[in-house]
């Protein structure tokens, strides 16, 4: 079965998605939610910007009231990183985030400095969600990165919007990267996020994706309909996209060895950074 996770920087939301389905497996949150919260904003609607120490704080508080109202799920917390960011200063940040929630799964991007420092957070033990995946190079980047770690200790996010976005079916991406594990020993979970309609949202689930992360709003949308699970004959409505073409890549290979470069990471991890810092002195 599908677990369903709110994607979501504010507390108040995860309130709303609990009450609404009556359960909540876990959580995503990222800079960006984080920035756009309702607490965050008030604050600088009336006292202004930051200082980093203050917006850190925060951060760490909003998580532990994310963890006070799902205090069994899952949580997403992001490292504060950019292109430039190095191994040594992600892993640092992530010992300390780790900390903060028992549950919480430590967001690193999918850049080579990110997965340096993923791999050193599997082999003290910690739970990772490799973010800013936008294609499948980059997943069996992912698996051969993790190889040895525990069935549920990874969790990969591929982006399907950012594809619908330009034209591109993104669903088939989450296809793609599950037919590639098929291959593999399980390890690596599906996690499919920034989702575009309530079409996807289903879609995503009959394809077998291990975790749905969707925006309050979808997830009313999804109440709304009764909650329902796509059957065995489900269809999708077609949305006249171009399709995105399996591709065949040997899991055995060193992580080094695949391209794991995407100017959408990139952008990705742009935007993030930018929202942080545009709201620090």
């Amino acid at each position: 079965m599908t677990k369903i996770f709110l994607d979501s920087g504010d507390p108040q939301e995860t309130k709303e998605a609990l009450r609404l389905l009556g359960f909540l497996d876990g959580q995503t949150t990222n800079p960006s939610y984080f920035i756009k919260s309702a607490q965050v904003q008030e604050h600088l609607k009336t006292l202004g910007k930051f200082s980093s120490k203050e917006l850190w704080n925060i951060y760490h508080k909003t998580i532990q009231d994310i963890e006070a109202i799902i205090p069994t799920g899952s949580i997403s917390v992001e490292v504060y990183a950019d292109k430039n960011t190095k191994a040594e200063d992600m892993i640092i940040q992530a010992r300390e985030l780790f900390k903060w929630t028992p549950n919480a799964y430590l967001k690193f991007p999918i850049i080579p400095e990110g997965m340096k420092a993923a791999a050193m957070a599997i082999k003290e033990g910690m739970r990772v969600n490799m973010t800013l995946c936008f294609n499948q190079e980059q997943a069996a980047a992912v698996y051969a990165m993790s190889r040895g770690a525990k069935r549920g200790q990874v969790y990969i996010s591929p982006f399907i919007g950012r594809h619908t976005d330009i034209g591109m079916q993104g669903l088939d991406l989450i296809r793609n990267i599950i037919q590639m594990y098929k291959n593999g020993d399980g390890h690596v979970l599906v996690l499919s996020a920034s989702l575009r309609s309530l079409n996807q949202f289903y879609t995503a689930i009959h394809v077998g994706t291990d975790i749905i992360t969707a925006g309050i709003g979808y997830l009313r949308e999804w109440a709304q309909d009764g909650k329902k699970f796509p059957g065995k004959d489900f269809v999708g409505k077609p949305e006249g996209f171009r399709p995105i073409l399996y591709k065949e890549f040997d899991l055995k290979k060193e992580w080094t060895e695949f391209n794991i470069g995407d100017e959408m990471t990139n952008k990705g991890l742009d935007q993030f950074y930018q929202d942080w810092n545009n709201a620090i002195v």
